[in-house]
């Protein structure tokens, strides 16, 4: 509520055409109570913006209809224009050293502060989780991997390389592997140097996690799946004579036992 009053009086003061924030727990709570007081249009969960120049509109663009569509959304008519983007869609913008923003400094008006509101106390949740967001390097499996015993020729794959495991739904939903693997619209978004897709076929719902890697190599015994139209190296063969062929040539030229 705090952060809601005072970006909501900022906002009225300097009227932005447009308010952007993470597509976290925090950022959609703060966001849609924003939107609400100052009456604009927002969008969640987006995967894509970019400006309409001639008509000076922000485009967002987010999965809808179950992920089967990407949806372009406007809101001409009122402003802010605000959408929420989901971690890791887009990838780092390069440094620009030439580029200087105005930093305003503004006094903290106490009538901004709800005085309901209380920090009792934080309590950390110790949770060992897989840090799909961070990783560099991921492996990913999916329907093709047949049975959640198979997972473990990518763990030893990711293990090599110092990456990270991650899953289609159809995987998680076969309980395969846990949901804190998952990469797609319903689970995680990565954005890593390297994406390996493992016996995935590549649905609009788990590319929308994933096409961000700078670099994907698809592994799939179908040439026509749409996982290897995205591909940057397509490879059509079964995936468990290659994964560990790729593993053991790996740890030869690491030196890893």
């Amino acid at each position: 509520e705090n952060y809601a009053n005072t970006i909501n009086a900022l906002a009225r003061k300097h009227k932005p055409e447009v308010i952007l924030a993470g597509a976290t727990t925090a950022g959609r709570s703060l966001v849609s109570r924003i939107a609400v007081t100052l009456y604009g249009g927002l969008t969640a969960d987006c995967t894509e913006l970019h400006v309409d120049k001639e008509k000076k509109i922000l485009v967002q663009t987010r999965p809808a209809f179950g992920g089967n569509i990407m949806a372009q959304i406007i809101c001409p008519d009122f402003r802010p224009q605000m959408a929420t983007v989901r971690h890791k869609v887009m990838p780092e913008a390069e440094s620009d050293p030439t580029r200087r923003g105005e930093v305003i400094l503004e006094a903290f008006d106490a009538a901004w502060e709800d005085k309901r509101v209380k920090v009792l106390e934080f309590v950390t949740e110790n949770v060992l989780t897989v840090k799909l967001a961070e990783a560099d390097i991921v492996v990913s499996g999916g329907r093709g991997m047949q049975n959640p015993e198979n997972f473990a020729i990518l763990d030893e794959l990711a293990k090599a390389l110092g990456g990270a495991v991650g899953a289609s739904r159809a995987s998680v939903d076969s309980g395969w592997i846990p949901y804190s693997h998952q990469v797609g619209q319903t689970g995680r978004t990565v954005c890593p140097k390297i994406y390996i897709a493992c016996g995935i076929s590549g649905a609009i719902q788990h590319l929308v996690g994933m096409q961000s890697a700078k670099y994907i190599i698809a592994i799939n015994r179908d040439a026509d799946a749409p996982i290897m139209k995205v591909a940057d190296l397509a490879i059509v063969g079964d995936l468990f004579k290659i994964v560990p062929m790729l593993t053991a040539k790996i740890k030869a030229e690491r030196g890893i036992a």
